[in-house]
């Protein structure tokens, strides 16, 4: 992931199990004033997220921001679907790729960088059940591996 993301806010960490994740893009979110403010008090769902192009556009679907308590008459919808922020050729990048079978967009982080909210999507291809299992032989044999060493260095 590349350096420079301000203070993280959310992250989706199921999104590396359930996708391998091949490229990341920085994105801006559109967002209304009672929903910035609840976004800076940490109170954000991203598990259950993605994003879709639609007309030319990237939308981010079904992100959770809880109602801002002072925000009264002028609060937002919690799950309405908001507008992300990328340049057009990686717009026109991103249609051609995720027209690829398999592919899909996933938003792997949410942070605030020089005051503006930022979303971390990653272009992921979806893992089947049995590459989840090798992930996992993987990390386990790697976690044996060090409390070997560490068991051994003492």
């Amino acid at each position: 992931m590349p350096k420079g993301h301000g203070k993280s806010i959310a992250q989706n960490k199921r999104a590396s199990h359930d996708y391998s994740i091949e490229e990341t893009y920085e994105a801006g979110i559109v967002l209304q004033g009672t929903e910035i403010k609840s976004l800076r008090n940490g109170r954000v769902n991203i598990k259950d997220s993605h994003a879709r192009i639609d007309r030319g556009e990237i939308k981010l679907i079904n992100l959770h921001i809880a109602e801002y308590e002072q925000g009264n008459r002028y609060n937002h919808d919690p799950t309405r679907t908001r507008k992300l922020l990328l340049h057009r050729k990686e717009i026109d990048k991103l249609i051609g790729l995720t027209q690829q079978q398999g592919y899909a967009l996933v938003p792997l982080k949410i942070y605030i960088k020089n005051g503006y909210a930022k979303v971390l999507l990653g272009l992921g291809k979806g893992k089947k059940k049995y590459d989840k299992r090798e992930d996992l032989k993987r990390k386990q044999m790697k976690r044996d591996v060090d409390r070997a060493i560490k068991d051994h260095l003492k």
